[in-house]
């Protein structure tokens, strides 16, 4: 039975990304992640069916310990915009640092093990249809992005880095479609078909072996996007603060390799109008939320 490593699986992706492992029932799996009562809440269903560690993974002899034994180690742990932006230098510590203890462990200890890093298609920065870096050097969460790819492809055997573009998940947890600028067209995924396309490097492992995959398929208007969300999941406080405080400044550019990574993975199950359709479903109770929300969006088609 293979083993696998999950860290940074306390995330959106990383939770259903375990759920993903457990359905293929051929993984011994160990997920890692730091302690705290949001990811104790999320991890606990699964402390009967997983190896589930609580730690903070700068810790070089948990790293070690832990890479000696398992086959397939995926690198989810990020820090995400706008928390990136306000201190420099947390990126590259919760990025880059990481990852380097990770790379040291596979070469010293397990030279087969297979890494999988979550990356960034923001990396392109804004309306990039060419596939080719483009970040502002005060962007510190792209910035450790690319330093930690390069790291990955100079340092490391085996890997495959995905760079993920915006996820539509839970809007209470992950805001930052409001971060985008207006009237953008931009490409997305859905957390459930994010996590499908990182379950699957495992069997593909050999043709996405030492390759950089850009994942997304759902394409919109973030106009449209957020107007349906008002219309469904209604008026919320992060919505709000952003539209008042946030810059928009955070990219999800729409790609021209994505369809050969679907291609490969098999990975696209969702639709923009099946991401719509469970968002109203999980907003049911949100009655007052989404009144409020469609009277805005009345006051807008007025404007």
């Amino acid at each position: 039975m293979k083993k696998v490593l999950v860290i940074g699986s306390g995330g959106t992706i990383g939770l259903c990304l375990l759920k993903f492992l457990l359905a293929e029932g051929k993984y011994e799996i160990t997920a890692v992640d730091l302690k705290n009562n949001k990811s104790s809440k999320k991890l606990k269903k699964y402390r009967n069916r997983i190896n589930v560690i609580y730690s903070d993974c700068l810790d070089r002899s948990l790293i070690d310990n832990l890479i000696k034994d398992h086959d397939y180690v995926y690198n989810l742990a990020t820090c995400l915009p706008p928390l990136a932006e306000y201190k420099k230098g947390l990126c590259d510590i919760i990025e880059t640092n990481v990852t380097e203890n990770i790379i040291k462990a596979i070469n010293y200890y397990n030279p087969n093990c297979h890494l999988i890093y979550g990356s960034s298609t923001s990396v392109y920065g804004s309306d990039n249809i060419n596939n080719e870096i483009n970040i502002d050097k005060l962007d510190y969460f792209n910035s450790a992005k690319v330093k930690t790819e390069k790291l990955i492809m100079k340092k490391c055997k085996n890997y495959t880095i995905v760079r993920v573009p915006l996820v539509l998940s839970d809007l209470r947890t992950d805001p930052f479609l409001y971060n985008i600028k207006k009237g953008s067209y931009i490409e997305c995924i859905t957390k459930e078909d994010a996590a499908y396309a990182f379950c699957k490097i495992i069997d593909k492992d050999k043709i996405v072996n030492r390759k950089i995959l850009d994942i997304g398929l759902i394409r919109v208007n973030i106009n449209d996007l957020i107007n349906n969300i008002l219309k469904y999941h209604g008026i919320s406080f992060k919505y709000i603060l952003s539209t008042i405080f946030e810059e928009k400044n955070y990219y999800s550019p729409v790609l021209s390799n994505s369809e050969k990574s679907n291609e490969i993975l098999k990975y696209k199950n969702d639709s923009i109008e099946s991401y719509y359709m469970r968002l109203k479903r999980r907003s049911r109770k949100r009655k007052i939320n989404i009144l409020i929300g469609r009277i805005i969006l009345k006051i807008k088609r007025v404007k």
